[in-house]
């Protein structure tokens, strides 16, 4: 039985300028004890499908469980089974950090969980903090006590949505340190980010969503071994890229990168750069990694699902 299971799961709004479709037939088990990413473009849909999982949206059509209880006709046990860190930060702004966790323990119907408490903010550094008002807190502290709230009663199934978005480094290593201790224990994890070296490092299997659909499926090491190029890196003036590559590079600043299927490819950008009068610095070469995945299946070149025909 799937930790996770969407079934042809299809979601319609009601717009001023008309229906708006989220979400289109999606399709995906996520396995028992995984650690699960979800990838998309902002409006890709990831935190309707999540609204979803969590029952605070119903689907137009199709249907969703959590450890074989559907998240509509047995929203209770299902919502107990799940552990969820939103977006935003959301806080009652009149209770200390241990007040605050207790209360949450209380929903669940869970008296005396002061060990747990206990071992949730030294695992993700609140300890200093228990005492405090949450109201008084940064919104790196914040986002912590969120991750102890959706933990405090030890879900089976963890669902992270952006967990990390807007925080420093340290919050980042020691979310990240925990919820591995956890997966490595047999919670299962489902994770949505846009630091896709996140996912990259964490995620076992990764389905990636562009308007609605699943666009790939797949272990997170068949998607890197299945990209099509190493990319060619260096520093240059990447506003005054020949239109040819600039078609085809990723520009940060002064740093450019470039799809090179081979050592020919390569020549040919660097000549490209000689004749216009450009200059490269700092050359290297590497593989692929997921962002340059992503950016290739979100161009068109989707990947099929696992499972899927390839069209001959």
């Amino acid at each position: 039985m799937p930790a996770i299971s969407f079934q042809s799961v299809s979601k319609t709004f009601q717009g001023a300028r008309g229906d708006v479709q989220a979400l289109d037939n999606v399709s995906l088990d996520i396995e028992e004890g995984e650690f699960f990413g979800l990838l998309g473009p902002n409006g890709a849909g990831k935190t309707t499908l999540i609204s979803i999982l969590a029952g605070l949206v119903r689907a137009s059509r199709g249907h969703v469980t959590v450890q074989g209880h559907d998240v509509q006709a047995d929203y209770a046990q299902a919502r107990r089974l799940l552990g969820i860190v939103p977006q935003e930060l959301v806080f009652d702004p009149f209770f200390t950090v241990r007040e605050a966790l207790r209360i949450q323990s209380g929903y669940f119907g869970i008296a005396r969980n002061d060990d747990w408490i206990d071992e949730l903010l030294d695992s993700l550094g609140l300890a200093d903090k228990a005492r405090a008002n949450m109201r008084q807190l940064s919104g790196g502290m914040k986002r912590r006590v969120l991750v102890a709230q959706a933990l405090v009663h030890k879900p089976p199934v963890i669902v992270l949505d952006e967990p990390t978005a807007g925080v420093d480094v340290e919050l980042r290593q020691t979310l990240w340190q925990f919820i591995a201790k956890l997966n490595r224990q047999g919670h299962t994890v489902l994770l949505t980010t846009h630091y896709l070296e996140e996912a990259e490092a964490l995620c076992g299997r990764i389905a990636m969503l562009k308007s609605g659909q699943v666009v790939a499926l797949e272990r997170t090491s068949d998607l890197l071994r299945a990209a099509s190029s190493n990319v060619l890196r260096f520093k240059t003036e990447g506003h005054r890229l020949p239109p040819a590559l600039a078609a085809r590079a990723r520009v940060t600043g002064r740093i450019v990168q470039l799809p090179a299927h081979d050592a020919l490819e390569i020549e040919r950008h660097l000549a490209a750069l000689r004749e216009a009068g450009l200059q490269a610095e700092d050359v290297e070469i590497r593989k692929a990694d997921l962002e340059d995945v992503f950016i290739e299946v979100m161009a068109g070149k989707s990947q099929p699902a696992a499972g899927e025909a390839v069209p001959s």
